[in-house]
């Protein structure tokens, strides 16, 4: 019930933004659906799919309905604009503080310096999509009553 309604209030907060969610209000989103931090996860060498949250952080999911919040220690060099991404692991496993993500594509940044992750937390992602499509629909109704748009 506390995480509802953080997130209701997150979501109402969020709703007198600008009509696209920003990369913070998206990052507040999978916060309010994420776990405690757990210090690694299984990788085996293929994501299923991930998005950028700004320059310092980012869901990676290792399979459609298994997604990880991973908080980096800084900024990462054109994680916004990346093509692809990679992640270090040993045994299997990706770690928090020991493990990077590398960012490929993106600018020009020859040299790029990974970006080391500081804390994992798992989502739960059916609950980041209703909250996901709850911030889309208050978004819409916001446009709707601003005065002067069709």
């Amino acid at each position: 019930m506390k995480r509802m309604s953080l997130l209701l209030g997150s979501i109402l907060v969020l709703s007198a933004c600008a009509s696209t969610p920003t990369d913070a209000q998206r990052l507040e989103v999978y916060r309010s659906n994420a776990g405690e931090p757990v210090r690694d996860f299984r990788f085996f060498g293929r994501l299923s799919g991930w998005t950028p949250l700004g320059d310092d952080a980012l869901v990676v999911w290792t399979r459609p309905n298994e997604a990880y919040l991973l908080e980096l220690m800084g900024p990462c060099q054109d994680l916004d604009f990346a093509s692809a991404i990679g992640l270090t692991s040993f045994s299997g496993q990706v770690s928090a503080r020991f493990d990077e993500v590398i960012v490929y594509g993106g600018g020009p940044g020859v040299g790029r310096i990974p970006c080391r992750i500081q804390e994992i937390r798992p989502v739960d992602v059916k609950a980041a999509k209703v909250a996901q499509q709850e911030l889309r629909e208050a978004k819409i109704e916001e446009r709707k009553r601003q005065p002067g748009q069709d």
